[in-house]
């Protein structure tokens, strides 16, 4: 069998990796953070000042409303290609393409309207006050118009990369930034066009990544869009949104955070010396320069994925902790440098954003110091999270992520205020999340560290595909508890021919240089989204791959028995495969669980339905089929007459079906 690529992510000096992968992340990142804070740079210097960057910090996170769905839909659509790639069916795709462009078009003319009647009333939810709503009125008309641009752009970009041009996907979004940065202080400054500049340079810029991103759709390595790609199936769809709902709800907390943090700056910044003003555009312009350390860390963590995915996987597992020790002290490093910055150098920054009154620059002071001032922490668990889900730990990651900012920061924005009786109980919620949070993930990692060294690392036997002569291939999917097992190895064994179940994941390991019963592992039991965005990840899509290529070279050798896998799926093409579905009474499958494994009813009962709702995911995540219909096979068998009888009878049935 021949090298996979990828064996040299469990090789290679893990240093020259991280500078391979992680690099071009973060400039990409930094790019993507630079093309958010511009706009307050260059208002935060006109005659606009403070009020300007307040209407622009509010109207963000509206806009990140509508990202929500632009993101859902595109990071779906781009799973959804790369794990149609996976199992080598690209045939759908460009519906999948075409539908995600459709949908988003019709949610951002949805957005535009809801906005355009309940503009005022939106806008006061999320901070503006008596002063400054015209500013942010002005800024978020101009952003509605070309909404369906906005959206579809940033809708587009996950499917280029997907599609095999990341590059291509970066420059788009360069394209973009670096018109915005151009145009601001050309529209803000020499044509005096103030907050409209402003949202004439961000739009602009956003159809300039909108016509580079559109103009890829013809040039498409994997699909082709066509007239009906672009009709709404709903079935296609449903698989979209599963697969993007996670960025989906990432976004909307993002959305929860700003919303509640703003209310709660302009209520008690009202009854300050400060105003409802002045806090709200500087608490928009601190995350916005947190947002660059932040992607910074991102950008070193999402590089390391696939070296802790493919390592995690093939069982190296001190590859595995050097480089979480590595990327942890790069975080470190990273969290530490900002917060000595942030500390010591806080007038220094809000400078770059205008020279503003003595109240502005004593809050902006005073909310750096404070609100940013566990930097350090803060990174370190964005950078937990997804370390958890690089090495397919998707429920760890999620509660990691959401921990610090849902259960922690929004509560403590709202109460400790209300408890120190001013403003700076906003500012103090930050910090003391941070703490909260990290005592969340610390344990976690602690657990999952002392677990890794305890699993078993041992190596499966070298094996080789087995000789057999021409003929018929038999594929055994089956519900557990069936003996759908030890019913195709009975069939192997009355027809004389190679059997394969345990010796397929041999085979893939050997293929890719993970572990064997890693391999084995890729169909366990796991909430469908988070299980469609574990089967899109590097690693395991690496697997799936190898697995597809195993199944069809063990089918070449000739007539054999190959049990699970989607192998039916795998071997469509093949003219002489026939495909069986073993099922059997729910009451006998217990019993013969109860019989097998010594487990008590109630054990037995809880692993059929863990087991078979993980086919079933599997099935449909590899085929966009029903796992179990009996349309999709071309023989279904109780094997309640047992074991031998229901290899008999299969038997018998493939002698009838050869003689034809």
């Amino acid at each position: 069998m021949s090298e996979e690529n990828n064996k040299f992510l469990g090789t290679q000096k893990i240093s020259k990796l991280l500078l391979k992968f992680s690099i071009p992340c973060i400039l990409s990142l930094i790019i993507s953070s630079l093309y958010n804070i511009v706009d307050q740079i260059f208002i935060g210097n006109s005659t606009l000042g403070y009020l300007g960057n307040t209407a622009t910090s509010i109207v963000f996170p509206i806009t990140i409303i509508s990202m929500a769905f632009a993101w859902c839909f595109g990071d779906g659509a781009a799973a959804y290609l790369s794990l149609s790639q996976g199992r080598k069916d690209t045939k759908n795709i460009h519906k999948a393409i075409g539908n995600t462009i459709t949908i988003t078009l019709i949610i951002s003319l949805i957005f535009m309207l809801v906005c355009f009647l309940g503009m005022d009333k939106i806008l006061y939810a999320f901070g503006a006050s008596n002063t400054s709503i015209s500013l942010a009125r002005s800024y978020f008309t101009i952003l509605l118009y070309f909404m369906p641009i906005y959206m579809l752009g940033n809708c587009l970009n996950g499917t280029i990369r997907a599609d095999g041009s990341p590059i291509y996907s970066m420059a788009s979004t360069i394209v973009g930034a670096i018109t915005n940065i151009i145009l601001d202080p050309i529209f803000i400054f020499k044509f005096n066009m103030g907050i409209e500049g402003a949202a004439w340079a961000t739009i602009i810029g956003q159809m300039a990544t909108f016509i580079v991103s559109f103009f890829y759709l013809t040039r498409t390595k994997t699909f082709k869009l066509k007239l009906n790609s672009f009709i709404l199936n709903f079935k296609v769809l449903s698989n979209i949104v599963k697969l993007g709902i996670s960025t989906f709800i990432t976004q909307m907390a993002i959305v929860l955070i700003s919303l509640v943090c703003n209310i709660m700056l302009a209520h008690f910044g009202t009854i300050s010396k400060y105003g409802p003003d002045i806090p709200i555009a500087v608490i928009g312009i601190v995350m916005k320069v947190f947002s660059i350390v932040i992607n910074i860390i991102v950008g070193i963590i999402v590089g390391a994925q696939p070296i802790l995915g493919y390592n995690y996987g093939a069982k190296k597992y001190n590859r595995v902790r050097e480089t979480f020790k590595i990327v942890a002290r790069l975080t470190i490093i990273v969290g530490l440098i900002a917060t000595i910055i942030f500390e010591a150098f806080p007038n220094l920054i809000i400078s770059v954003f205008g020279n503003q009154n003595a109240l502005y620059n004593e809050f902006a002071t005073l909310t750096i110091r404070i609100f940013l001032s566990l930097v350090t922490l803060t990174c370190f668990i964005k950078m937990s999270s997804i370390f958890f889900q690089a090495v397919g730990k998707p429920v760890k990651s999620i509660i990691v992520s959401l921990a610090r900012d849902i259960l922690f920061f929004i509560p403590l924005v709202i109460i400790l205020p209300n408890i120190m009786h001013n403003i700076k109980g906003v500012l103090w919620a930050a910090p003391i999340a941070d703490l909260l949070g990290i005592f969340i993930t610390i344990p976690m990692l602690i657990v999952f560290f002392q677990k890794l060294g305890k699993e078993d690392v041992s190596k499966a036997e070298e094996i080789t595909l087995k000789e057999s002569h021409p003929g018929i291939i038999i594929t055994i999917s089956r519900e557990h508890g069936s003996q759908g097992k030890y019913i195709g190895e009975l069939v192997a064994q009355q027809l004389n021919i190679p059997y394969y179940y345990k010796d397929l994941f041999t085979l893939v390991a050997q293929e890719t240089g993970l572990a064997d019963d890693y391999v084995s592992k890729i169909n366990e039991n796991s909430p469908q989204i988070m299980y469609d965005l574990y089967l899109s990840t590097t690693p395991i899509k690496d697997a799936m791959n190898a697995q597809n290529k195993v199944i069809k070279e063990i089918a070449n050798k000739g007539s054999c028995v190959i049990v699970g896998r989607a192998a039916d799926y795998v071997l469509k093409d093949y003219p002489n495969v026939i495909k069986i579905f073993i099922h059997a009474d729910k009451d006998y499958r217990i019993k013969k669980v109860m019989e097998m494994y010594n487990d008590t009813e109630a054990q037995a009962k809880k692993a059929i339905n863990k087991s078979d709702k993980a086919r079933a995911n599997y099935y449909e995540s590899i085929s966009g089929n029903k796992w179990g219909e009996a349309q999709n096979y071309d023989l279904c068998i109780n094997s309640k007459l047992g074991a031998e009888k229901t290899a008999q009878i299969i038997v018998e049935y493939l002698k009838n079906v050869s003689n034809k």
